[in-house]
C-alpha cells in the first residue's frame, strides 16, 4: 500500500538537511561549473533557519527537533519517520567527513587535487542520493540505501 500524497511530498524534504551540509564541500565544483549553484536554491530557507540561531547551534537544534519531534514520535507515520531518520544518518556521515577533511586532508593537501576531487565526489554522491530519494519518495517507495536504510529500520522497529 502506498503512503498518502502528503507523505510522499514531505519525505524528500528531509534530505535537504544533508544537502545543506554537502554544499560546504562544493567550493571547487561550483568554481568549475557555476551553473551548479542553482542546486543550492532549495536549501536557502533551511540555511536561514540554521543561521538565525546564535552560536552556530542552528544545525544541532534542527537535528534534535527532527530526531525527537519526528523520528521518535510514534504519532508520525512510518514513511515520514523513516525518511527523516535516513536523512539524519546521512547528515551525521557528512559531519564526520567534514571533520575528517578539516583535521586530516586540509592540512596535508591544502588546495590540492586530492582535496578537490574528494570534495567533488562527496557533493556528487549526496546529490545522487537526494535525486534517488526524491524519485523513490514520490513513487511511494522507501529509498533503499545500503547500510543506511538497514540502520534506519533497526532504529524504528
Amino acid at each position: 500500500m502506498q503512503p498518502p500524497l502528503w507523505q510522499r511530498l514531505v519525505g524528500p524534504l528531509f534530505y535537504l538537511l544533508p544537502w545543506s551540509d554537502a554544499i560546504n564541500f562544493a567550493g571547487l565544483l561550483f568554481q568549475q561549473y557555476p551553473w551548479m549553484q542553482w542546486f543550492t536554491l532549495p536549501v536557502l530557507p533551511l540555511a536561514l533557519i540554521e543561521g538565525s540561531i546564535p552560536f552556530g547551534l542552528g544545525g544541532l537544534l534542527l537535528f534534535f527537533v527532527l530526531f525527537l519531534g519526528v523520528v521518535r514520535n510514534p504519532n508520525v507515520p512510518y514513511f515520514v519517520r523513516f525518511n527523516a531518520l535516513q536523512a539524519l544518518l546521512i547528515d551525521l556521515g557528512l559531519i564526520v567527513l567534514n571533520i575528517g577533511f578539516e583535521l586530516l586532508l586540509k592540512p596535508l593537501a591544502a588546495g590540492g587535487l586530492l582535496l578537490g576531487s574528494l570534495s567533488s565526489a562527496v557533493v556528487i554522491a549526496v546529490l545522487a542520493i537526494l535525486v534517488f530519494a526524491l524519485v523513490e519518495c514520490v513513487r511511494g517507495q522507501e529509498p533503499d540505501l545500503p547500510g543506511i536504510s538497514q540502520a534506519a529500520r533497526m532504529q524504528l522497529y
